[in-house]
């Protein structure tokens, strides 16, 4: 299975709003395995959703295993952000804008409910990173880039030095 591209900023498919699923099946867990291998072969790649591939689908994957040891992957379909509490700043990085990071406005502390792969209701509570990563795919379904979440382009984004 050939990984795909990735859209880069400033694609204007990057700022539409994903359509929900209806049906999980066959197609959308093929998108799911896809998306996964994408990401994985990603230098730091911890989440990556649909739009960012060209598929504007609700599904988002979030994956920090490389960064906390014994984390989950968690295959998100129509996921929604319930609660939250404890704004920050946390610098993040994308795959679509891949030569440069920024501080952004993120909650500490969320709570997402979706489907899963076979159609069950799932909710999740999530802190630090993956909370914040849970966030930035969430954000990608709705057209909403890291940049937009940051006080001011001109101070909070910065040039990447290195990939992590």
């Amino acid at each position: 299975m050939t990984a795909w591209n990735i859209k880069q900023f400033p694609d204007q498919l990057l700022r539409r709003v994903s359509k929900p699923v209806d049906v999980i099946d066959s197609s959308i867990q093929l998108v799911a395995r896809k998306l996964i291998q994408t990401m994985r072969q990603q230098p730091g790649g911890i989440g990556i959703a649909a739009p960012q591939v060209g598929i504007l689908k609700r599904i988002a994957i979030v994956d920090i295993s490389r960064k906390v040891k014994g984390a989950s992957c968690h295959v998100m379909i129509n996921p929604v952000i319930v609660k939250r509490a404890q704004k920050r700043t946390f610098r993040e990085g994308c795959m679509s804008l891949p030569d440069y990071t920024a501080n952004a406005y993120r909650w500490n502390e969320v709570v997402v409910e979706w489907c899963n792969l076979k159609g069950g209701l799932e909710r999740y509570a999530a802190v630090g990173i993956e909370a914040i990563c849970m966030q930035h795919e969430v954000d990608h379904l709705d057209g909403v880039l890291f940049i937009d979440r940051v006080g001011s382009l001109k101070s909070d984004v910065f040039r990447r030095l290195r990939y992590l």
